[in-house]
């Protein structure tokens, strides 16, 4: 009892006569985008007032340059408000220096011997620029300057490496062109009827006898390069049955060995046209390629 005695003792001698807020001014220079602005303000409340909370300003609350961020009211032990701070964070970037306030905040009070209200008057702070509108004249500082050109990148391995490539691919290509295209056409040409063909195509339609002869030889030859042996009319079925692409040409290669005989040993019986002739070394030559 004489605790609480001394207590309530010390709080009526504490109390203030009169309402009054003394503010703890923040510097009014300096800010820029983003900064925040701390205002305290320190609150003497005479017994018997009580502070209306609806009063105060509410957190979140914004201007078109400052924003309330938070709201921080401190109380005595007999929760009696003690201090108020606010604090501000600055939203605008001015191109040029300007200057801001700090709302008017106004509390109410209630109770005897009256309600009352508390005036926090504004207070100026002036906010500056992020940058000078004209940058200074000195060499570094002042219009923008042009972009820094790419560094010079060594391109010698690279170059080697890709002259090292395209020699390769050159060698593969020419490979693969020698394999898939030179060389069947080539061989197509040393095949017997190739062979053959290529020296009969030239061959008159009405020949002399020597002439006629010797496209006769040239197909027996080339005959019997294919066949692996010398080949006779007897021989023929056993030549197609070991070679079936002839067989179509059976009956032809039958003609050509009777037209052979007379006229080796005929006495000369197969002169006239030899166009046949050469159509049937044609026909051998395709069946050798393939193609027919």
């Amino acid at each position: 009892m004489a605790t609480l005695g001394l207590a309530a003792a010390v709080r009526v001698a504490a109390a203030p006569a009169v309402l009054t807020a003394v503010s703890d001014t923040p510097r009014a220079f300096g800010y820029t985008v983003g900064d925040v602005v701390s205002r305290r303000v320190a609150l003497q409340v005479p017994d018997g007032l009580t502070l209306d909370e609806d009063s105060l300003p509410r957190a979140g609350s914004r201007g078109r340059a400052l924003e309330l961020q938070r709201v921080v009211l401190r109380r005595s032990l007999f929760g009696v408000p003690q201090s108020l701070q606010l604090d501000y964070q600055v939203f605008l970037a001015p191109r040029e220096v300007r200057v801001l306030e700090m709302p008017v905040v106004e509390l109410r009070f209630s109770g005897t011997p009256r309600a009352q209200t508390l005036r926090i008057d504004a207070w100026p702070v002036t906010v500056g620029p992020l940058a000078p509108a004209e940058a200074s004249p000195r060499d570094g500082l002042g219009e923008m300057r042009p972009d820094r050109a790419p560094p010079l990148l060594d391109t010698a391995p690279t170059r080697t490496r890709l002259v090292f490539e395209l020699v390769v691919i050159a060698l593969l290509l020419a490979y693969l062109a020698q394999v898939y295209l030179v060389l069947p056409w080539s061989s197509r040409r040393r095949r017997p009827f190739g062979r053959a063909w290529a020296a009969l195509r030239a061959l008159p339609a009405q020949p002399d006898a020597g002439q006629r002869r010797a496209a006769f030889e040239r197909l027996h030859a080339a005959l019997n390069e294919t066949a692996g042996e010398v080949l006779f009319e007897p021989g023929l079925d056993d030549f197609v049955a070991r070679r079936p692409r002839f067989a179509a040409l059976r009956e032809d290669l039958a003609h050509f060995f009777a037209r052979s005989r007379a006229e080796f040993f005929g006495g000369g019986g197969g002169a006239g046209d030899a166009r046949w002739l050469v159509e049937l070394c044609r026909r051998c030559r395709d069946v050798e390629r393939g193609a027919a």
